[in-house]
């Protein structure tokens, strides 16, 4: 890397490349957990800048040498035109064209991110970032990044995320493929809304703008493009207030070809979709399942049922019957899910399945289990005793199934609801603290008070969570004591 630090350069139009190595943010929103940052290397001024400006432009980047600079002087010209304190980031993520020193001559402050992926680059900038509001965007020339003032004006009054929307702020053509813009954006944008009862339409709009203790507050931790749904699910599971605004999509300025592959890219999106949504994954389709294998079952378990010339027999009832084991598993990956969503703080409290878990308990559990496994076992046996009364011999088909195909369906759901209610205690097992003794202060033991009339003189010996102490302070007082 080539020494840039003696050049004489202003601070909001050229910047040094010295790397300094910062640590990883921790920063916490109830039970979200610390934020897994990707390491950053800071490009360091020569000269002091702002302590705390108020807005941060953002652009991810990875060999964006032909768009770079005409992204970075629109966002540093904006700023200007507009009195705004702020700076310029470009976050790059191993740029191999000299990405970095146009990025550097033009404006921006160069951070470099290690950890490979779109995901990784935005939020090491994110952590990076000194403004209070934080504007994103790609740095290939697709968006006018000196028209931000819808972003910033929703921001100051008071937004946690403001979103572009490129639909209905207008696609150039050529600026979009028809596969995104008439099947992947618009379908992955009505999941979401589906889903997480979002009412922003186009979630994957790579500009947007957002305050940056919000951003940081929700524990994002995606490393791919699938970064752009995370960030709109995690905002609006944890309540904040989510806008739209219109902007415009242009052609981008690379002759290379884009970093997004739609199918894989697509895909990924999706899966986020589904893990961060245990209703739609498991909940609903299992229910359905479920619902759907006991009416048909009902339907035909007394004999055959026959509807417009077909009918329906012992083979329907088997299908019915592995419907239910299926939805009835689904719908316990559900609890499960929520569960342990909630305990690591991923996901939200749902107040059915609070509810729910209020008045369930493991032995409720073993109860309704062992009913099944009573039901189930009683019609082995009824179908056991038939066998026998012919000697072991030859059975009717249609009748033995009859009596035999719900018989071990109920089997096994005892089997799932005993296994299932196990599970759910172990998942609600918490590590409480420990307590140990903890030595009166150093220098002798302290002055006994005089104790009030009617009352007793208090214990000088104290119990302490041990999670309030370091593991080296506890071994020190062991071998004291």
């Amino acid at each position: 890397m080539p020494d840039t630090g003696a050049q004489d350069r202003h601070v909001h139009s050229r910047t040094a490349t010295i790397p300094v190595r910062t640590r990883p943010l921790e920063a916490r929103n109830g039970d979200h957990g610390p934020i897994a940052t990707p390491d950053v290397a800071d490009a360091e001024p020569d000269q002091p800048r702002a302590a705390n400006p108020e807005l941060t432009v953002l652009m991810p980047c990875l060999n964006e040498a032909e768009t770079v600079t005409a992204c970075v002087r629109k966002a540093v010209g904006f700023l200007a035109d507009h009195c705004i304190d702020g700076e310029v980031v470009v976050a790059d993520n191993g740029s191999t064209d000299g990405s970095q020193w146009l990025a550097a001559d033009a404006g921006a402050r160069v951070v470099s991110v290690a950890e490979p992926g779109y995901g990784s680059a935005l939020l090491g900038g994110i952590v990076a970032a000194r403004g209070q509001y934080v504007i994103m965007g790609d740095a290939d020339d697709s968006y006018d990044f000196s028209a931000l003032t819808p972003f910033v004006s929703r921001l100051r009054a008071g937004a946690d995320l403001v979103m572009g929307n490129r639909f209905t702020g207008g696609i150039k053509p050529g600026a979009m493929p028809a596969l995104h813009r008439y099947l992947g954006n618009p379908v992955l944008s009505f999941i979401g809304r589906l889903f997480f009862r979002i009412k922003v339409r186009d979630f994957h709009c790579g500009l947007r703008g957002f305050r940056r203790d919000s951003a940081l507050s929700l524990g994002l931790q995606t490393s791919g493009m699938e970064f752009a749904s995370e960030m709109v699910v995690r905002a609006t599971l944890a309540g904040q207030h989510v806008e739209e605004v219109p902007t415009t999509l242009s052609p981008d300025g690379r002759s290379r070809p884009p970093h997004l592959r739609s199918w894989r890219d697509g895909w990924r999106h999706l899966r986020f979709l589904l893990l961060f949504s245990p209703r739609w994954l498991f909940l609903i389709p299992g229910a359905a399942l479920l619902a759907l294998g006991l009416v048909i079952g009902t339907a035909v378990l007394p004999a055959p049922l026959t509807v417009g010339g077909i009918t329906y027999d012992v083979n329907t009832l088997a299908v019915a019957c592995a419907l239910v084991v299926i939805g009835f598993q689904a719908v316990l990956c559900a609890v499960f899910t929520q569960v342990h969503g909630r305990a690591e703080g991923f996901l939200p409290e749902d107040p059915k399945v609070s509810r729910l878990l209020r008045v369930w308990s493991l032995e409720r559990g073993l109860w309704v289990g062992g009913l099944l496994a009573c039901v189930g076992a009683a019609g082995l046996a009824t179908a056991f005793a038939r066998w026998h009364s012919v000697r072991f011999g030859a059975l009717d088909f249609e009748t033995s199934l009859r009596l035999v195909l719900p018989a071990v369906t109920a089997l096994i759901g005892s089997c799932q609801m005993i296994l299932g209610t196990f599970f759910l205690a172990v998942l609600g097992i918490r590590q409480a603290p420990r307590l140990v003794l903890a030595d009166p202060p150093r220098g002798g033991r302290a002055p006994a008070q005089a104790a009030q009339p009617g009352t007793s003189q208090p214990d000088q010996t104290q119990l302490t969570p041990e999670r309030d102490f370091s593991r080296e302070q506890n071994d020190l007082w062991e071998r004291q004591a």
